[in-house]
C-alpha cells in the first residue's frame, strides 16, 4: 500500500475545520473483471484478512465435504464469520465440533476478549474464562478442521501454509480472483492462519462472483450459492447483535453478503438487480490507517450503497446510525461531524 494509492474517504470537523482524514481506496467490480466505479488505486494491494473468509470455506464445500459432514446453512455461516463470542455462537461451533469429530482443543486460532459486552458479563457473572470457542475465527478454523476431516488429512497443523487444505485455499482463492497463486502474497493473520493481499480490484472480483457465479462451473457455481445463501440467510453468526455486517446483510433482506476484516478492510458482494438493470457487484476498500476505533468503515459502506442507489429509502434509514453523525465532546455537546469525503469515479 502506497500512500499515492489513497483518497480521502472520511472526514471529522471540528467547528470550521477538518481536524481528522482518513483516506484509502475503493474498488467496484462486475462478475466478468470489469471496473465499475473506484476511488483511488484499484490496483492497491491490501491485505484481505478476515475479509477472505467466504471464500476460505469454499473448498469445504465445494467438495462436498460439508454435505458429507452434514453441515447446515448456519453452520457454514459461522465458517465465513468474525463473531462476537455470544452463547450462540459457542452453541452452533460445539456442535459442528461433534459432527466432525474435533474438541475445541484441535483449535489453534488462540484466545482474545470478546467483544459482546452482555457476553463477556454473564459469562464474569458464572465464573466462566473465556476460550478458544470464544475466539472471532474459530468458526473458520472449525471449517478448515472440518476441510482436513473431509479429506482424511492430519488436524496437528492444519494452518501451516504448506497444509493440503491451505494449499487448496490459497488455489481457490487466487482462482476467484483470477490471479496466479504466486501473485497471492501471504501473510499471517491474527488467528494464525494465512491471510492474503491481492489488489483491491481482485479481490472485489471474487465478491462479485459470490454475489453471481453464473458465469463459473460446476461445482463452484453451487457451492458460492450455497454460501450466499448461508450467509445471506443467518447473518446473526457472521458477526453479531449489533455488529454492521449483520445489521447490513440484515437491512438488505438476501442483497448483500458482507465480510469486514481488520485494518480498516470490508469486501461485499451485491447481487444483480432482480430487473436485469444493473449486474451483481462486487465491492472492497481498504482504510490506510487501519481504522482501529472502527469509525470509517461503517459510513464509507453506507456512502457506496447511496451512490450506487442500492438500497430503498427505508433500508437506508435503517443503516442511519452509521452515516453522517455529529461528533460530540463528553458533555455531548455537537462541535463537528464525521462525514463521508469520496465521490465514486465511474468507469
Amino acid at each position: 500500500m502506497k500512500f499515492e494509492d489513497c483518497k480521502p474517504l472520511v472526514e471529522l470537523t471540528r467547528g470550521p475545520v477538518v481536524e481528522s482524514i482518513h483516506i484509502g481506496a475503493v474498488a467496484i467490480v462486475d462478475p466478468h473483471g470489469n471496473l465499475v466505479a473506484r476511488v483511488g488505486n484499484p490496483q492497491m494491494v491490501a491485505n484481505l484478512r478476515s475479509s477472505s473468509k467466504p471464500f476460505q470455506t469454499l473448498p469445504l464445500v465445494e467438495s462436498g465435504g460439508a454435505e458429507m459432514l452434514g453441515l447446515t446453512d448456519r453452520e457454514i455461516s459461522l465458517t465465513c464469520a468474525s463473531h462476537s463470542g455470544t452463547d450462540d455462537h459457542v452453541f452452533v461451533l460445539r456442535g459442528m465440533h461433534a459432527k466432525i469429530g474435533v474438541t475445541e482443543a484441535d483449535l489453534l486460532c488462540g484466545i482474545h476478549p470478546i467483544s459482546h459486552k452482555p457476553t463477556l458479563e454473564a459469562m464474569r457473572a458464572r465464573g466462566e474464562e473465556v476460550t478458544p470457542a470464544r475466539h472471532n475465527c474459530s468458526g473458520k478454523h472449525t471449517g478448515m478442521l472440518a476441510q482436513a476431516r473431509s479429506r482424511g488429512l492430519p488436524i496437528a497443523d492444519y494452518i501451516n501454509p504448506t497444509h493440503p487444505i491451505q494449499q487448496t485455499i490459497i488455489r481457490t482463492f487466487a482462482e476467484m480472483c483470477d490471479l496466479a497463486v504466486e501473485d497471492v502474497q501471504i501473510g499471517i493473520d491474527g488467528c494464525s492462519a494465512p491471510t492474503f493481499a491481492v489488489p483491491l480490484a481482485n479481490a472485489a472480483l471474487a465478491f462479485a462472483r459470490l454475489a453471481d457465479p453464473s458465469g463459473l462451473p460446476e461445482p463452484r457455481r453451487s457451492a458460492l450459492r450455497r454460501i450466499w445463501r448461508a450467509m445471506t440467510t443467518h447473518p446473526d453468526m457472521v458477526a453479531g447483535p449489533g455488529e454492521f455486517d449483520t445489521v447490513l446483510m440484515e437491512v438488505a433482506a438476501g442483497v448483500i453478503a458482507c465480510k469486514g476484516g481488520a485494518e480498516g478492510y470490508r469486501g461485499f458482494a451485491i447481487a444483480p438487480a432482480s430487473d436485469g438493470s444493473r449486474p451483481a457487484l462486487g465491492i472492497t476498500y481498504k482504510v490506510a490507517d487501519g481504522d482501529l476505533n472502527g469509525r470509517a468503515r461503517p459510513l464509507i459502506a453506507v456512502e457506496i450503497l447511496r451512490q450506487l442507489g442500492i438500497l430503498s429509502p427505508a433500508q437506508m434509514e435503517n443503516l442511519k446510525p452509521y452515516d453522517t453523525s455529529p461528533v460530540q465532546n463528553w458533555r455531548k455537546i455537537e462541535v463537528g461531524v464525521m462525514r463521508p469525503a469520496f465521490r465514486l469515479e465511474r468507469s
